[in-house]
């Protein structure tokens, strides 16, 4: 037997997954959204859309900083541990971070 894949997705079934209520598409806003250099994001996977921009599960949740835009995508900086990580990241799985106060 040879060895197992341990690929992107690998050990990714609950992460992808929605609940009942959440499934179908999201509205074209959120396709659409725009967001200015320096401003806050959480990564938050949609899971229907893997190609193109899809960021690793060790990003989900994570809160960054957008720090410039390519083609669609946009550059985000998620910080993990002491590094600073740099992430081409699809508006799809980007939301706007909102401070607790």
């Amino acid at each position: 037997m040879g060895r197992r894949s341990a690929g992107f997705l690998c050990r990714s079934r609950r992460f992808l997954k929605k609940k009942p209520r959440e499934r179908g598409m999201p509205p074209p806003s959120r396709f659409l959204r725009e967001y200015a250099v320096g401003q806050k994001v959480v990564i938050d996977v949609f899971p229907y859309f893997k190609e193109g921009g899809l960021p690793h599960r060790r990003y989900q949740g994570k809160v960054g900083v957008v720090t410039g835009k390519r083609g669609h995508c946009y550059l985000v900086d998620v910080r993990v541990g002491k590094k600073v990580k740099h992430l081409i990241v699809s508006p799809i799985h980007l939301k706007p971070h909102h401070e607790q106060r």
